[in-house]
């Protein structure tokens, strides 16, 4: 069993399980009834989403030293009890079943997934 950190829209690997979209925003354009047949997600779970100002340090970020800012404020927010317990029931959940969170980014190095994936493994999940 393993939780796997996905790009949104891509192809699913065998075995995906429930692929969750930790974004936002829904996908522009894609009709809700078409989220989980196009590939972007089951379920959309906005709570570990950085905030739309947090997302926008991210997206703008262009040097190191603004990615560690945005990482950091991304922490931050995560570190919320209500975050910090869905981490932690995904981690467990890691344990029992296979599932996906992701996000649209190309790149998953300057993306909130990759310090999701670093979230996740803190509190002992099993990443993919």
């Amino acid at each position: 069993m393993v939780v796997r950190v996905v790009r949104l829209g891509t192809a699913r690997s065998e075995g995906e399980g429930t692929r969750i979209g930790t974004v936002r925003r829904p996908p522009r354009g894609v009709p809700k009834a078409e989220f989980a047949s196009g590939n972007w997600y089951d379920v959309w779970f906005p709570n570990l989403a950085p905030s739309v100002e947090t997302m926008k340090l991210g997206q703008e970020a262009r040097t190191p030293a603004q990615w560690a800012a945005f990482i950091k404020k991304y922490r931050s927010e995560m570190a919320t009890p209500e975050a910090s317990r869905t981490i932690e029931l995904l981690a467990v959940l890691s344990q029992q079943s296979n599932f996906s969170v992701g996000c649209y980014c190309e790149n998953e190095s300057h993306c909130h997934r990759s310090v999701l994936r670093a979230l996740l493994t803190e509190k002992g999940a099993k990443v993919e």
